[in-house]
């Protein structure tokens, strides 16, 4: 991969260049104006991970760098401050290197560090070992903990030290309300705060009028569409296949307050299935899916897209909210849909600036 080089004197520069880009792409289905949502153009990612590397008595975070001329080419990058992390993670990077440089047990087989933070300065820091972790590292570590201020996970072959929490608590504003979302460990969450509040706001401002309806969603993670639309529908039903964000989203349904919604855990695919009733079984039963009258279908999936018979079923909402990080899977999926359902809204979120990436939403509503 290729480390961003932040330029926030840049940034309209490379936004605009998104724009356009994804204008052009998306022009054969003419949509309608772009809505664009800007990142801050620097410290944005509230979670990242380092390699660490041992030269002798020095002792530094790493990043590789491919060689675009020969791939399998990599070298090491020294990264002693990432502008593309958040404050508190830049704040840490070097008070964690100073407490254990000269600290042989916490020190030693150290080989990667995972910082997972929120906009209010909750920080999580996990330490990946090539050895096996024993009392003397939890005495150790339980120390750190204290001395930075911060909870710490010690993780090794076939291990999983815990000392204080697996998560932090991130508090999202969104039209006026505070959204509490639990962020577990090792778990998907969106990394870019400011952005996620954009997101909510915009598939919110879709969905509005929508109470007359229930909302089935596919890919929901922990809940963080889940609770933001709770409000806008009669019902939720949310469809999630991991079992961590599964506990994840039922946490956060409960710290928000949210009675209207049940999240099952079950995949993409089998969701489809059993709603077309080619698959039954208890699980099913449970969700008694005769209850629903879906108006609205949201899809988050992942860079893989939807596959065409999933694709294909979304044909039988009214409305769908696709929410994308990879346009030109979005693009496939839109040319299967584009015949049954127009797009009537079209949002890019810059997620990831001073990279190609681009996470689009796009509201499809079924043509008359």
């Amino acid at each position: 991969m290729a480390i961003p080089v932040v330029e926030p004197e840049r940034y309209q520069e490379q936004l605009d260049a998104k724009r356009e880009s994804l204008v052009e792409r998306f022009a054969p289905f003419e949509p309608p104006a772009l809505e664009v949502f800007a990142s801050p153009p620097s410290h944005y990612r509230q979670r990242c991970e380092f390699r660490v590397w041992h030269e002798g008595d020095d002792l530094y975070y790493a990043m590789f760098e491919v060689d675009p001329e020969d791939p399998k080419t990599k070298s090491v990058i020294r990264i002693d401050q990432y502008p593309v992390a958040s404050q508190r993670i830049n704040d840490l990077m070097p008070q964690l290197l100073d407490a254990i440089r000269d600290n042989p047990v916490l020190r030693r087989k150290l080989f990667q560090v995972e910082f997972l933070t929120t906009l209010s300065g909750e920080a999580l820091i996990t330490m990946i070992y090539h050895r096996p972790l024993d009392e003397a590292w939890e005495r150790d570590a339980r120390w750190l903990q204290q001395h930075l201020d911060v909870s710490i996970i010690g993780r090794a072959r076939k291990q999983r030290l815990v000392l204080d929490r697996d998560h932090v608590w991130e508090r999202l504003e969104v039209d006026g309300r505070v959204l509490q979302y639990q962020q577990v460990e090792n778990s998907f969450t969106q990394p870019n705060a400011s952005i996620s509040q954009a997101m909510l706001h915009w598939a919110r401002d879709v969905t509005a009028h929508s109470q007359a309806g229930d909302l089935v969603e596919l890919y929901c993670g922990n809940g963080n569409f889940t609770v933001a639309l709770a409000e806008n529908f009669r019902r939720v039903l949310a469809t999630e296949i991991s079992r961590t964000s599964v506990a994840s989203a039922n946490v956060n349904l409960e710290a928000n307050g949210i009675a209207n919604a049940v999240v099952a855990r079950m995949s993409a695919e089998e969701f489809s299935l059993a709603l077309a009733g080619e698959k039954g079984g208890r699980r099913v039963a449970e969700m008694a899916l005769d209850d629903y009258d879906f108006s609205t279908v949201l899809v988050d999936p992942p860079r893989a897209g939807l596959d065409p018979q999933s694709c294909e079923r979304l044909r039988e909402y009214p409305r769908i909210v696709y929410i994308s990080c990879n346009p030109a899977t979005l693009f496939d999926n839109l040319q299967q849909l584009h015949d049954t359902h127009a797009i009537r809204r079209f949002a890019l979120f810059d997620q990831f600036p001073w990279t190609n990436h681009c996470e689009c939403g796009v509201l499809l509503e079924r043509r008359a």
